[in-house]
Formats: structure tokens, C-alpha cells, sequence
């Protein structure tokens, strides 16, 4: 793991206007807090507003309508949204990963283009990588990307695309050469599709419940042209896994079902409860060993480092952490979940029995990220 890092005094102030903010909204019944809500939670008019304020893009530069803040000055703010179950999903991939992404690989015009309406929260963004045959084994990937006069011709299928019924574009990772099987990283390249484009089929995956968060991408001959080529042509799979340490290390990643932990103890200070003591104990204190890994991570990153192996840490851990939480809710109160509940603890309840299967599909299996730590450890 990277060291351990504090939050710079600046902090404290940051944290309790952004405290200030949501207090606000919660008076105005702008929205009702849930679990998982940077999948679930899409708000537009929240999300401009979070812009206005300048909580969104903050560590991009000032020229790219960013603030030129630390990454440890945006955990704060993701910390306290997160915390509060906030509906953060419309901007959540865009500001996460995509702008830093850009910042890094992309060509000045991309970024121009795109990152002065992320950092406003007017530019929507989703990620795809995953499909079909190809989950968290992305070197698997069958999309074709065909070389033709000014661009690229992109074939195949993208699959658990959160949000590109809504999103303006995405960053598609797409074989660009033969699979070389001595290599089978080789050959890869990501390209921004912009999800009008002719050629282009979104098709809802809905939930049991009816809810339609994730997509079917279909592309049918869709051109993209050399522009949109994101970073060098062969080099995404050197892109992506670097990309990854942002989606894997955040504090998504374990305060998810944090809304229905602090929903948990208040229901159990209400009864009187006793004899929790130990299994709220213990959540509290591995919450508490996440969150300072994670800042670490952010730590890392700050510095411009991609901490891979630490992020696959964290992911697995927090993974588990929050399928725990909702165990001890289901276990220790006993107020059946209502699906027709608009808010407290039943809704938030069913919210994270509803998502939990999906925690560990988001960024990876648990599965492959202990394999991706043992290789980086050296034990296979």
C-alpha cells in the first residue's frame, strides 16, 4: 500500500460547506438519500449545481474549467455525497475517471471538448469496457476496430453500460490489431464514442424491479474518427489499467451501504437495542481501516502515481465489507424491507439487497482482483 496520508487543514472547511449544502437540499426534500446511489441516483439539476459550486472536475486545471484542486480536496467532497447517499450517478463516471483520463491521454482538442462540461456537470459520461464474453477478463475483448480513410469502424457489443441511455459519450476499448496469444494484452486502443453516432444501438438491461440503470451497446460499423482515437493506438490496455486504479480505490467502494449503516445504529438506539455492541464495532472499525487506505490511495495519486495493486486491495475488501453491512441490517433489526417505502430504513434497506450482487462486478470480480494481487505480489 502507498503511506498513509491526512487531509490538509483546508479540509475540515471544505467538508463543512459541502455539509451545509446537502443540509439544505435535505430541508427542501430535493431528494430522499439511498444506497448505491452513484448508480441509481440520476439527478441532472443536482449535478449542475454541484458544478456551479465547483465540486465537480476539481483537480482539472483551471483552464479546463477545473479548480486545480488536490485529489485529496475531491475525496472530501465524493466522501460527504457518498456518506449522505447524495443522487451523484449522472456526472459519477465522467468526473471520476474520465476527466483524469483525458487529462492524461487525451489530446488538447479532447480535452477542450469535453472537459469544460464535465467540470459544469452538463457532459455525461459511461464506460465500455466490459461485454458480452469479455468481463473482467478484458484482454477477451471482441469489439473490432477497422482501420478506414479518416478514422476507425468499430464492430461488436458492449454490455453493463451504466447510464448511455443518458450519457453523451463513452470510452470504448476495442481490439485495433490481430489477438497475439504471446501477448494477449496486445492490440488494444480505446476510442470516445459519442453515443448518437449513426451506427450505434442502446438497449436497456433492466432489473428485476423494473429499474434501468445498465445498457446493451451495440455498434454496427460505427466510425470514429482519428480525433476521437483516445491516447496512442495499441496502447489500451496501459491506459485502462491505469484508469482502473481510479474506479477500484474510492470511497464508493465502501460507503455505498454507509447510508444504511448510520440508518442501522439509529434504529437500534431507538429500540434500546443492546448486545450490538461487537458486530457494530467491528464495521465501524474496518470502515475506519478502508477509508485510510483509500486516502492513501488518493494520496498516491495526487502525486501522479496509479496505484493498481493497491486499488485491486481495496476494491476486494470494501466489496465484502459492504455485503457485511447489509447482513448485520437484515440481522440485528427486524423491520422487514418495504419496496414501496419512499425512504428510511426499509427503502434503503431493500435498495442494498437489490444492488449488493453488483458490488463485485463493478471494476472487477473479487476473483480476478486477488489474481491481479497475487501476480503483483509474485505468488502466481
Amino acid at each position: 500500500m502507498p503511506p498513509p496520508v491526512d487531509l490538509p487543514p483546508r479540509a475540515a472547511e471544505l467538508r463543512a460547506q459541502v455539509r451545509a449544502f446537502l443540509a439544505e437540499e435535505r430541508a427542501a426534500g430535493s431528494w430522499v438519500p439511498r444506497s448505491d446511489v452513484w448508480l441509481s441516483g440520476w439527478d441532472e439539476r443536482f449535478t449542475r449545481e454541484l458544478g456551479q459550486r465547483g465540486w465537480l472536475g476539481m483537480t482539472l486545471p483551471p483552464e479546463y474549467g477545473g479548480a486545480g484542486a488536490s485529489p485529496l480536496d475531491r475525496y472530501v467532497v465524493t466522501e460527504e455525497l457518498l456518506a449522505a447517499g447524495a443522487p451523484v450517478a449522472a456526472h459519477w463516471v465522467a468526473d471520476r475517471q474520465i476527466g483524469p483520463t483525458l487529462l492524461r491521454f487525451g489530446t488538447e482538442a479532447q480535452r477542450r471538448k469535453f472537459l469544460p462540461g464535465i467540470a459544469a456537470g452538463e457532459v455525461y459520461f459511461g464506460i465500455g469496457m466490459s461485454e458480452p464474453d469479455a468481463g473482467s477478463d478484458l484482454a477477451a475483448v471482441r469489439t473490432r476496430a477497422e482501420r478506414v480513410d479518416g478514422g476507425w469502424e468499430l464492430t461488436g457489443t458492449k454490455v453493463w453500460t451504466s447510464g448511455a441511455h443518458r450519457a453523451h459519450a463513452f470510452f470504448a476499448l476495442a481490439r485495433s490489431a490481430p489477438r497475439d496469444e504471446s501477448d494477449r494484452h496486445a492490440g488494444l486502443s480505446q476510442f470516445i464514442v459519442e453515443l448518437d453516432s449513426p451506427g450505434v444501438q442502446i438497449r436497456p438491461i433492466p432489473l428485476l424491479t423494473g429499474a434501468h440503470h445498465f445498457n446493451e451497446v451495440v455498434f454496427d460499423r460505427v466510425f470514429v474518427p482519428d480525433e476521437m482515437v483516445l491516447g496512442e493506438v495499441g496502447a489500451g490496455w496501459r491506459q485502462v489499467t491505469s484508469e482502473l486504479a481510479f474506479e477500484r480505490s474510492g470511497p464508493e467502494r465502501f460507503l455505498s451501504t454507509f447510508p444504511l449503516l448510520a440508518a442501522l445504529v439509529g434504529e437500534l438506539v431507538a429500540a434500546g437495542a443492546t448486545g450490538t455492541e461487537r458486530e457494530i464495532g467491528s464495521l465501524v472499525s474496518r470502515l475506519w481501516t478502508l477509508r485510510r487506505m483509500s486516502l492513501a490511495i488518493a494520496g498516491s495519486l495526487a502525486s501522479g502515481n496509479a496505484p493498481e495493486l493497491a486499488a485491486a486491495i481495496v476494491k476486494d475488501l470494501g466489496t465484502r465489507f459492504e455485503n457485511e453491512i447489509i447482513d448485520a441490517a437484515r440481522l440485528l433489526v427486524s423491520i422487514p424491507p418495504d419496496p414501496g417505502a419512499e425512504g428510511g430504513y426499509p427503502r434503503l434497506l431493500a435498495d442494498a439487497v437489490l444492488h449488493a450482487p453488483g458490488f463485485t462486478l463493478r471494476g472487477g470480480t473479487n476473483e480476478v482482483l486477488r489474481g491481479i494481487v497475487a501476480r503483483g505480489l509474485g505468488l502466481r
